[in-house]
């Protein structure tokens, strides 16, 4: 009896082992796919990679602004900025946000700073800018397109989503940014798993 019992351990030790591998391996696959690991700047001048730095292992928000956005952007940014206020001290601890802006090549570090300071935005939510072809291939990778060319090029398109995921976990989803405060909080929160 101990034997089978042994042999039933080490057989499902084995298992458990060969999936972790092959989670391993279809987390990187996701990685090359969806989460280019290029270089950005923060709203405080910092430089950081997407990937290593605000993606890898966390729970995160994504959207795209701005920030002389005169649609939605400001709505969007002001649920937001709601939602961090529901969560908590969770942002910048459990929960990251991250807005990145469509016009890099006019929203600097220093406009983005002011816009964040604008809008409220506390600690642990990271405004960004990077490499037009960087920003493209971000917007591209993450789901913020459409494959009709002619309404691809209008940024405005691009802004209304709000996207929110576990890396570790593989999970991820949309939402619209103008949803309520309250269900935006219950979208992001759901990442978390059971306890």
């Amino acid at each position: 009896m101990a034997r089978n019992t042994r042999r039933s351990l080490l057989a499902a030790l084995a298992t458990s082992a060969g999936l972790r591998g092959r989670d391993e391996k279809s987390r990187e696959q996701l990685r090359d796919r969806y989460f280019p690991n290029v270089e950005l700047t923060t709203h405080e001048g910092k430089k950081v990679h997407f990937y290593d730095d605000l993606i890898k292992d966390k729970i995160v928000v994504i959207n795209f602004m701005y920030a002389d956005c005169e649609g939605i952007c400001p709505t969007i940014t002001s649920n937001l900025v709601k939602a961090q206020k529901l969560l908590g001290n969770r942002i910048g601890r459990t929960i990251f946000m991250y807005s990145l802006t469509l016009q890099p090549e006019k929203d600097t570090p220093a406009k983005l700073k002011n816009y964040a300071k604008m809008h409220g935005v506390k600690p642990g939510w990271l405004f960004l800018t990077g490499k037009p072809t960087d920003i493209e291939t971000l917007r591209r990778s993450l789901g913020f397109s459409t494959s009709n060319e002619e309404q691809d090029r209008i940024k405005t398109n691009h802004v209304g989503m709000v996207k929110y995921g576990n890396e570790r976990r593989q999970w991820w989803g949309m939402c619209p940014g103008e949803a309520r405060p309250g269900w935006l909080v219950e979208s992001i929160l759901w990442m978390e798993g059971p306890k």
